[in-house]
């Protein structure tokens, strides 16, 4: 299982709303793209299908922008991540024309697996992310005397 890029990115986009949601101002996609580091043609594309799935909203204009649809705790990156592939993780089986005895236990193993990342990705929120993110730069900041 990995983390495909178009996934990770549409991720940091929504981090960065989410930093920004407490102050309830609409980033620019160049905003974005310069704090995330992600390609403004292909940040466009993705805020459009997460846009199309609910999860963030728009406002034109010239303080025009973006915005979370949600609440941060209120987004899993399982949601996410479904928008962006467009499958549900949930219910994409292993796959198999063959029915033996060694098929059917990796296929078992295989759907176990799914279902824990499932769990983990559905209980991990973009609050979560954002505390983290808080955390860790608290942690690596030096301070001089």
């Amino acid at each position: 299982m990995e983390l495909s890029l178009k996934s990770e990115y549409a991720i940091l986009a929504m981090v960065e709303l989410a930093n920004h949601f407490a102050i309830d101002q609409p980033l620019q996609i160049r905003q974005i793209s310069a704090q995330q580091n992600i390609p403004d043609r292909y940040l466009e594309q993705l805020l459009a299908t997460l846009k199309r799935q609910g999860l963030v909203k728009s406002q034109r204009g010239s303080k025009g922008g973006y915005i979370l649809a949600r609440e941060p705790w209120e987004i899993s990156l399982l949601e996410i991540i479904q928008s962006i592939e467009g499958y549900d993780l949930v219910n994409d089986k292993y796959k198999s024309d063959q029915d033996n005895t060694s098929l059917l236990v990796i296929r078992e193993a295989w759907e176990t697996a799914q279902t824990a990342a499932t769990e983990v990705l559905d209980s991990c929120t973009l609050k979560d992310l954002c505390d983290r993110q808080k955390q860790r730069q608290v942690a690596t900041t030096m301070y001089y005397i």
